[in-house]
């Protein structure tokens, strides 16, 4: 028979824990605030803002100044209406369709 190599902690163990135990555990194995995004809304989050930047600084070099300021009103009103969106396919659809108007821009 071969030799078992060492277990990662808790592997084939059973650990029984008081609640008030195991409580503990739970809120010492979580240190963010309530109301912190999670890895992937934070990633999501700043690829958002990278693509609002870009359109930004592609509008700067709108040689017209009323353009620019309705091209500006433009993206600022949709990343303000679609910021609620919740539904994963509605995000990517929205992301989407801002890359490709910024391409064709």
């Amino acid at each position: 028979m071969a030799a078992a190599g060492p277990r990662p902690p808790g592997e084939g163990r059973t650990v029984t824990a008081a609640a008030g135990e195991a409580e503990l555990c739970v809120m010492a194995a979580s240190r963010l605030p309530p109301g912190a995004l999670s890895l992937k809304q934070f990633l999501r989050r700043q690829q958002v803002l990278q693509l609002y930047r870009k359109i930004l600084r592609a509008i700067r070099e709108v040689p017209a100044e009323a353009d620019r300021r309705y091209l500006k009103d433009w993206a600022r009103e949709e990343f303000r209406r679609n910021k609620d969106a919740t539904e994963e396919c509605s995000r990517n659809w929205w992301l989407n369709y801002a890359d490709t108007a910024l391409q064709d821009f």
